[in-house]
């Protein structure tokens, strides 16, 4: 066998950042960790296991300044919501050459109050509780578990976990909110995984234990603060609300695509939801992968830490009384676990 090849570190020395840090983003810079993943791939990770849009925004500066530095053997970058994936070519770009030159890039980063995006609001219709979702909620109380706290209803779930006083308002808060895309893949093909802007706007849900066999192509849930619409017909956990159009195209054909890429979406839209008739609905969808139907989408800009201040007392309010519904859903959850050996 022939011997490996040499660590090029010479040739992947780090690259000193363009600029200092300004005394503002010396003051918000996060706690930083640098985790080895085998042998070709580093883990960059942002502050505590909290939802913090800055924490979104360092990521996206520290990514594209990777990219900008482009150090010989540095491969695929992919994004979390406090995290980077990097992978690299370990013949070329050596652990030690890519952790100095990532040190020096984070002393270039900018505060992430004072990073402005490019930010397109996309217009989605959605079919609420759509058939194809209720569908999928009927199979697995058929198939998986019959007695699950989100069967019959997701939504009623979501209601009651979140302290509501009727599936109403949760309707209500998804069609106010504006979900800021996070990040592409969730499940699969292009799937968003979003959070609102507004943190009054965020229900949180458990995800189905087990998971579910089958998800209808484009269905819309919430797990955990995040949505997602499902990307390709398969597997999941999260709660179902409803239905949407497609967000992937592999024809490349639909409307609302940029230069030929197959996904509709990109990081940091902020998408709205407006609502449509279960038959509207399967027009739009029939007429997508065509391009017959038109994706409303406008340009613009946004500050997304902007909104990652203090909560506002609307919003500290519901995020009280959903916590306190979260836990008394737990609670009984664990005591029927207790009297009759279900899982909790």
């Amino acid at each position: 066998h022939a011997a490996p090849a040499p660590q090029a570190a010479d040739a992947a020395a780090p690259r000193t950042a363009d600029a200092p840090a300004s005394p503002r983003a010396a003051a918000e810079a996060p706690a930083v960790r640098y985790a080895p993943m085998g042998d070709a791939h580093l883990l960059v990770e942002y502050g505590p296991q909290t939802l913090d849009l800055a924490l979104r925004v360092r990521i996206h500066t520290l990514a594209d300044a990777l990219q900008t530095a482009a150090p010989d053997g540095l491969g695929e970058l992919t994004p979390g919501v406090r995290s980077l994936l990097i992978r690299r070519d370990p013949r070329r770009l050596g652990e030690e050459a890519l952790l100095g030159l990532l040190r020096e890039l984070e002393r270039g980063l900018p505060a992430a109050s004072e990073v402005e995006l490019p930010s397109r609001i996309v217009r989605l219709p959605l079919s609420w509780d759509d058939p194809a979702a209720q569908e999928a909620v009927t199979r697995y109380a058929q198939s998986v578990r019959a007695g699950a706290p989100w069967c019959p209803s997701n939504i009623e779930f979501i209601r009651r976990i979140n302290g509501l006083d009727s599936e109403d308002a949760v309707k209500r808060i998804v069609f106010d909110a504006t979900y800021l895309v996070l990040g592409l893949g969730d499940v699969y093909l292009g799937a968003p995984v979003a959070t609102p802007l507004d943190p009054a706007h965020r229900l949180v849900t458990t995800k189905y234990n087990p998971a579910r066999t089958w998800t209808p192509e484009n269905a819309v849930g919430i797990g955990g603060a995040y949505l997602c619409v499902y990307g390709m017909e398969g597997p999941g956990g999260y709660q179902l609300v409803g239905r949407t159009i497609p967000v992937w195209s592999t024809s490349g054909h639909a409307q609302g695509l940029e230069d030929g890429l197959p996904w509709l979406l990109r990081p940091f839209d902020r998408i709205r939801f407006e609502p449509v008739s279960h038959d509207e609905l399967t027009r739009l969808r029939d007429g997508f992968h065509g391009g017959a139907t038109a994706v409303a989408i406008e340009p613009g800009t946004l500050r997304p830490a902007a909104h990652a201040g203090p909560l506002a007392p609307a919003a500290e309010t519901f995020t009280t009384r959903r916590a306190a519904a979260f836990a008394a859903e737990r609670a009984a959850w664990e005591e029927a676990a207790a009297a009759t050996g279900a899982p909790a």
